[in-house]
């Protein structure tokens, strides 16, 4: 045996050593700090240097019930002593078991199966699998293709990373899993057409998706994957009727939907699947995040009876699963984070303040570089521009300069930690625990006029 590790004093320096950080430009740490987060309490966490910064992103759109829960973490411990790990693979143990059906209780229509993964891009991974294989056993083998939106982000696995439409992000790792089609997203702001008729774009929107059905071949297309509010690019909420009409759509060419809730689910619009927000009930959910409120990993694919009923039948076995799914630990984690959920009205809370935080963000429509404010809940992207008439984005070299040089380091300089992005056009999204009230929107609004101030002046 060697001798003991030393832990380093110099975590800063450490991480930059040893931690390869997630979707992290790593060079720009090699003569500057790496930030190290040490705690968290209610809607703030706390560097080791004892500076407090509003979460304004909920980790990363996870922390719904706020930090510092110690019930969750003894919920853990409880079922860590009781039962640490044991799998979902030919057997069953109570968390498990509890959870699925509390999940299947909150879902709409008939979705009473649930399949546990450990995170959300897993998620979507098992519901594409399971739509190959549904189809197959259901006797239409040639369906296998999948349709997604324009600059939806949906996970880094091999099947998710190809229905994801982000380019930049594929382009390393091509090529993907053969069959993922892109249709446009519904960013009104932008849109090509009916941009001041919301249920005309919302149309419009809907029906790109059958004719890419048809020039596809309805007899070669599985499913549609779709966020309820889209993240990547900045929040997209579906206009007026844009589901109802998906729905009808997919029902027609017997297609299966998808609503990627990994994100929307579990509070962050006011109700715990997305949804049931706007209305429909898609074959399968995919989520993740927000239900253990980030306390310990899990995810899920909340699957409709009538998907699942032919791999109930005889020798049909769905191939698949993760070491990790349904963890015990996390199980019961969930279980804490829900009842959270119902004791303290958090669902409700969202909705009756989801007004007044958009409200308190649109104040900053009074900036020349701010374009549009959008979103839903408690989930808002902030678009910047270059000209508001024209509404005239930066060029590549002007949001390095602008997003990567400044106003990230800057929101984060001045107490908020939030996502400056460029997935699509800048924005600057924010979605801040669930428990936030009026003094968290208005810290948060004052933050980003303050830099948002700034960085109109250095352009």
């Amino acid at each position: 045996m060697g001798n003991p590790i030393a832990v380093s004093k110099d975590r800063s320096s450490t991480a930059y050593d040893h931690l390869w950080m997630h979707f992290t430009r790593m060079s720009s740490y090699e003569k500057s700090p790496v930030p190290v987060i040490v705690r968290g309490e209610g809607t703030y966490v706390y560097d080791e240097h004892g500076k407090r910064y509003l979460d304004g992103l909920a980790g990363l759109f996870v922390v719904q019930a706020g930090h510092g829960r110690a019930e969750l973490a003894e919920a853990a411990a409880r079922q860590a002593r009781e039962l640490a790990f044991f799998p979902v693979w030919s057997y069953a143990h109570p968390k498990a078991v509890e959870l699925a059906e509390r999940l299947a209780h909150y879902a709409p229509g008939d979705l009473d199966k649930v399949f546990f993964t450990t995170g959300g891009g897993e998620a979507v991974e098992t519901a594409w699998k399971l739509a190959k294989q549904y189809h197959k056993l259901t006797g239409n083998p040639t369906k296998y293709k999948v349709i997604s939106r324009a600059v939806a982000y949906h996970g880094t696995p091999q099947g998710a990373l190809a229905i994801t439409g982000l380019p930049a992000l594929k382009a390393p790792f091509e090529p993907l899993v053969p069959g993922a089609r892109k249709v446009p997203n519904t960013n009104i702001y932008r849109a090509p057409i009916h941009g001041d008729d919301p249920e005309a774009f919302g149309r419009w929107a809907a029906d790109q998706i059958e004719q890419q059905i048809l020039f596809e071949g309805p007899d070669t297309v599985a499913a549609v994957f779709l966020e309820p509010v889209q993240n990547a690019g900045g929040c997209f909420p579906p206009p007026p009727g844009y589901f109802q009409r998906v729905r009808e759509i997919c029902d027609t060419y017997d297609v299966l939907l998808v609503s990627d809730e990994v994100i929307c689910a579990f509070g962050r619009l006011g109700t715990m699947f997305a949804c049931d927000k706007f209305g429909y009930v898609p074959d399968i959910i995919t989520c993740a995040k927000g239900m253990t409120s980030g306390y310990s990993p899990i995810g899920a694919a909340v699957v409709s009876d009538r998907i699942a009923e032919p791999f109930f039948k005889g020798s049909n076995t769905f191939l698949h699963g993760y070491t990790f799914g349904g963890h015990p630990v996390s199980a019961a984690v969930a279980l804490a984070n829900l009842d959270i959920f119902e004791r303290e009205g958090l669902n409700q809370h969202v909705l009756d303040n989801e007004a007044a935080f958009f409200g308190t963000l649109s104040k900053l429509h009074d900036l020349p570089i701010v374009g549009d404010v959008r979103g839903n809940g408690f989930f808002y992207g902030i678009e910047l521009v270059k000209d508001k008439t024209t509404k005239e984005s930066f060029t590549p070299e002007e949001c390095e300069r602008l997003l990567y040089g400044f106003v990230s380091k800057q929101l984060f300089e001045n107490g908020l930690y939030c996502r400056a992005d460029d997935r699509g056009d800048p924005v600057v999204q924010l979605a801040p625990p669930l428990i936030s009230d009026q003094s968290t929107f208005d810290e948060i609004e004052q933050i980003v006029r303050g830099v948002l101030t700034e960085a109109w002046s250095r352009i």
